[in-house]
Order: structure tokens, then C-alpha cells, then sequence
């Protein structure tokens, strides 16, 4: 399985541990995903998310 951007989904296990509040919230109707998720996915997709671990993030510092 593929999301969006082409992206291997993981059906597994490993799925089932995607928490709201740990790796996702919502805000203004739109899933952001946290810090920890993304680290935790292992590589930058290059989509300048707002928790960025990998530097490409929109955040204002």
C-alpha cells in the first residue's frame, strides 16, 4: 500500500502504534505529525513539515 506521495504504507504492527497526541495531532481541521513520529519514520520526505527533525521544517526559531 501507497500514500500520497507515493510512500510505502507500513500495514504491519508497527502501524497500530501511531498515537494521537504522541504522533499526530490535529489542527484547523489538518494532521500534523509530531517530532516523534518522524523521527521515528527515519528519513525527511522533503515536504517541509512543521516538526521537521532532519532541518526542513517551517518552524520559526
Amino acid at each position: 500500500m501507497q500514500d500520497s506521495h507515493g510512500q510505502a504504507v507500513d500495514t504491519s504492527e508497527q502501524a497500530e502504534t501511531f498515537v494521537e497526541g504522541l504522533d499526530f495531532y490535529f489542527e484547523e481541521g489538518l494532521m500534523v505529525l509530531t517530532r516523534r513520529y518522524l523521527l521515528n519514520r527515519g528519513y525527511c520526505c522533503n515536504n517541509i513539515c512543521r516538526h521537521c527533525p532532519y532541518g526542513n521544517s517551517d518552524e520559526l526559531e
